[in-house]
């Protein structure tokens, strides 16, 4: 088998952590969101080459991260665009991925911002069982939330309806972005463009394909986040930390109080300071403050400001109220 990452969004929602960095790198306690997608397809003897699908302008910061890194099986396949509004979709670029690197194997496809808590190889051991496509869906428990994904509805394991973001979904289970397809499903991808078919969410080429032939679901429970919000990446930390909180050796605390779920990364001074569900990226600064369900991104400068469901970007100071 082949695998892809998909990791060729611009994260627009969560600027500025993510307009000068792929949202993938973003950490996860000590690791990274994609480096745990990473880890497990090394060690899955199954997976002889991962494609790594980004776009051109993070390609560079894709290679330094993979040449600093012990992988051996991720490989760059570079999208030509170099913002949101160039991108061909998932389906149009995973078209393109596999002429470009002519793939013809059986193909696992898994989203670089997804953290998942089944593991990896439990879900090819259910594909190679069945011998056909094969979805992971999960119960997000709330229909509201369900309108953002694809709605799955089964007999069995089997896939008798797929609806890709329903205005009016009839339960609350969904497919993430972990797919796994056999080498001639992967054949009708051409004709399904060609006859114009929506070419963005993966789950639109599901829609079409279980119309078409036996399709099943991986179901788990457990955890499941799709980091494209803060609110997202926040919970998924939160998860990670499960109400400890993780503070470099490096850091500087005089009078700071650290509560539940919070990481304070290296280099980064706290004084007369409260915090709560908070990330924090190195060298920054934060005095006199009370933060809750923040982001605050590397060499911020902030004195005297209490802050609640914030994102601050780089290297910006806010001192008294201002801002610079």
């Amino acid at each position: 088998m082949k695998a892809v990452v998909l990791a060729g969004g611009y994260a627009t929602r969560m600027w500025p952590i993510t307009k000068h960095r792929p949202k993938m790198f973003l950490p996860i306690g000590e690791s990274t969101v994609i480096d745990r997608i990473f880890s497990e397809l090394e060690a899955d003897d199954r997976i002889e080459e991962v494609y790594v699908s980004t776009n051109e302008r993070f390609a560079p910061d894709f290679e330094a991260h993979l040449a600093d890194s012990e992988f051996e099986k991720p490989q760059l396949s570079i999208e030509e665009t170099t913002e949101e509004d160039d991108k061909f979709g998932v389906v149009g670029a995973l078209a393109q991925l596999i002429d470009r690197e002519n793939v013809d194997d059986d193909l696992l496809v898994i989203a670089g911002d997804n953290l998942i808590s089944f593991d990896i190889d439990e879900f090819l051991d259910e594909f190679e069982r069945r011998g056909a496509p094969t979805l992971a869906a999960y119960d997000v428990g709330s229909r509201e939330k369900a309108t953002s994904y694809g709605l799955v509805e089964l007999e069995g394991d089997r896939v008798v309806d797929f609806q890709e973001k329903p205005d009016d979904p009839k339960s609350t289970l969904v497919s993430i972005a972990c797919y796994a397809f056999p080498q001639d499903s992967l054949s009708l991808l051409p004709t399904y463009l060609e006859d114009g078919n929506n070419p963005d969410e993966p789950g639109w080429f599901v829609q079409w394909l279980q119309n078409r032939e036996a399709t099943y679901a991986f179901t788990f429970e457990g955890a499941w986040f799709d980091i494209g919000t803060p609110e997202s990446y926040l919970d998924a930390v939160a998860w990670h930390l499960n109400g400890e909180s993780l503070v470099a050796d490096s850091a500087t605390l005089e009078d700071a109080t650290i509560g539940e779920n919070v990481h304070v990364m290296g280099d980064v001074t706290l004084e007369g300071t409260d915090l709560e569900h908070t990330i924090i990226f190195p060298d920054a600064t934060v005095r006199n403050g009370d933060i809750r369900r923040s982001i605050i991104d590397r060499g911020t400068h902030i004195e005297d400001l209490d802050l609640a469901g914030a994102l601050i970007g780089a290297h910006t100071t806010i001192t008294n109220g201002s801002k610079r």
